[in-house]
């Protein structure tokens, strides 16, 4: 079995990059249709290299291809045969892009006024609406970058958490519409932006900064409520992070490494007073687990039952038996042909989860077909293929 919430869901991308593909793979594993529309050339975001070399394969799954020239009026007179049959549309392209091109969300809802318009951008409405983001900007501009590296040394988080997180924020978005629109017919527009994104995020620091005198700290520089909340080092050289978050916890530690004179000692007996006891305590705990090797070190917090987690790179999240054991990785075969296993969807309705239906599609892979279905006939499709509106394989 897989997830069908949106079987009868069918939704179009004009979306590059991390952001509009986040919002619709969410879609597509719950069992939408989603059809990506891509230039004859392709998406520019099949070429990025280093950190880019990962979006299109990872957010493009489940999707199906459509290569037509949106910039001319041939191609647009597909798309909007195309809209005839489409509920939702996706689109995170620069600011006035869609307007531009006569397929803004004023211009559609007119001709389709039962579509989902959903405009993914850097910023809402106000004195940035026209300037151009990404996620690292508004990383930088929310304080989330801040709060990530020491003082004087901001550092972006080591994912597109603020891409993705508005991905997922328009993807609600459209349920929401969706769901309105089951009561009244009517379609809407849904906009999401990163830098709003992001400040919802940091809320929870911005309520700190309210409360507190002082100017908030970054992460590395926290004063952590809990005395022992730490990445220690093992004997290989290798890092695990233990939380003793309790003073149940506490015992159990203490147990589990042998350490009944800490057990004993009436100053450690309390978090409170663990922290009072930090300047030695910290370093004594390195030191007993530079005596232990990782192995062993996550075998006894796991049989004292406290939070630990050895750090992780991305490549071993490929053989992490959690993820391996309870199906969370699908087999994809990227557009090079190589196979691999990448993340599903997290998210099970009742015990099920989303599935693989469609590889990341090639350029135009599902063009012909496609335009077949919308009731284009053969020459018409060829006649489109050699004048270059479309692509075709």
């Amino acid at each position: 079995m897989t997830i069908q919430t949106l079987s009868s869901i069918r939704v179009i991308e004009f979306t590059h990059a991390v952001l509009g593909p986040a919002c619709g793979l969410i879609l597509a594993e719950l069992g939408a249709e989603v059809i990506r529309v891509e230039p004859p050339s392709g998406d520019p975001t099949r070429d990025l290299r280093g950190f880019g070399t990962g979006y299109y394969p990872f957010f493009n799954r489940n999707k199906k291809s459509i290569a037509v020239d949106i910039k001319t009026e041939a191609g647009r007179q597909v798309i909007f045969r195309l809209l005839k049959r489409t509920d939702v549309l996706i689109e995170n392209f620069a600011p006035a892009t869609m307007e531009r091109l006569g397929l803004g969300y004023a211009a559609l809802s007119a001709a389709f006024p039962r579509l989902i318009y959903c405009s993914l951008k850097g910023f809402f409405p106000g004195p940035y609406v026209n300037r151009l983001a990404l996620d690292e900007v508004v990383q930088m501009m929310s304080g989330l970058a801040y709060m990530t590296g020491p003082s004087g040394k901001p550092l972006r988080a080591g994912a597109s958490v603020i891409d993705i997180a508005t991905g997922m924020m328009g993807a609600i978005g459209i349920l929401a519409a969706l769901r309105e629109r089951d009561q009244t017919g009517k379609g809407q527009l849904v906009r999401s932006a990163l830098f709003e994104t992001a400040a919802f995020i940091m809320g929870h620091h911005m309520a700190y900064a309210s409360l507190s005198r002082q100017p908030i700290p970054p992460m590395p520089e926290r004063i952590s409520a809990w005395a022992i909340y730490h990445i220690f080092t093992t004997a290989e050289g290798d890092q695990v992070f233990i939380g003793v978050t309790s003073d149940k916890q506490w015992v159990r530690f203490c147990t589990a490494f042998e350490r009944p004179e800490w057990l004993a000692d009436e100053r450690l007996s309390t978090n409170n007073g663990r922290i009072a006891q930090r300047d030695w305590l910290l370093p004594a705990i390195q030191t007993m687990i530079a005596r232990y090797s990782k192995a062993d070190v996550i075998e006894r917090c796991e049989y004292a039952d406290i939070p630990f987690s050895p750090v992780a790179r991305p490549e071993d999240l490929f053989t992490d038996p959690q993820l391996v054991e309870g199906a969370s990785l699908l087999p994809v075969i990227l557009p090079n042909g190589k196979q691999t296993y990448l993340p599903r969807l997290p998210l099970l309705l009742e015990g099920t989860g989303a599935e693989l239906k469609h590889h990341p599609p090639r350029p135009g892979e599902h063009t012909r077909a496609i335009l077949t279905e919308m009731g284009l006939e053969s020459e018409e499709i060829e006649q489109l293929i050699i004048s270059g509106v479309i692509a075709a394989e």
